[in-house]
C-alpha cells in the first residue's frame, strides 16, 4: 500500500465552500468517478479541511500511479465533468503549476516506532 498527501485550497466564500461541501457529503459523489477511481488502483481517500485550505490523504494500491491515474482521468467525460464543476469551487495553492489542482506534499516526519 501506499499513501500520499495532496493539499488544495478552496475559494475563499462561505456560500461556495458550502456547495462543495454539499458535493462531497455521503451518497452526493459520482458513481462513475468514485469507480474510476478504484480502478486507477486508489483504495482510500479523505480531505479534510481548516478553512479554505484542504489536504487529501490518498491510499492506493502497490501498482497505483499518478501518470496512470491522469490517463484514466482524461478518458472518462464523467471525471472531467465532475473536475470541470469542483473547479468553480477550487484554487489551486500558492506554488502550484500553472492549471495544477491537487499538489502532492513532501514527507517530513515519520512517527517512529
Amino acid at each position: 500500500m501506499q499513501r500520499f498527501c495532496l493539499t488544495l485550497d478552496l475559494k475563499d466564500d462561505p456560500e461556495l465552500i458550502q456547495e462543495y461541501e454539499a458535493w462531497h457529503a455521503p451518497g452526493k459523489g459520482w458513481p462513475e468517478v468514485r469507480q474510476n477511481d478504484l480502478d486507477a488502483g486508489v483504495l482510500d481517500l479523505q480531505i479534510y479541511r481548516f478553512g479554505t485550505r484542504m489536504v487529501m490523504i490518498l491510499e492506493t494500491d502497490d501498482d497505483f500511479s499518478f501518470e496512470k491515474k491522469a490517463e484514466m482521468d482524461a478518458k472518462n467525460s464523467h471525471v472531467q465533468k465532475w473536475e470541470e464543476l469542483m473547479w468553480n469551487y477550487q484554487q489551486a495553492v500558492p506554488g502550484a503549476k500553472p492549471g495544477q489542482k491537487w499538489v502532492l506534499m513532501d514527507q517530513i516526519f515519520q512517527f517512529e516506532k
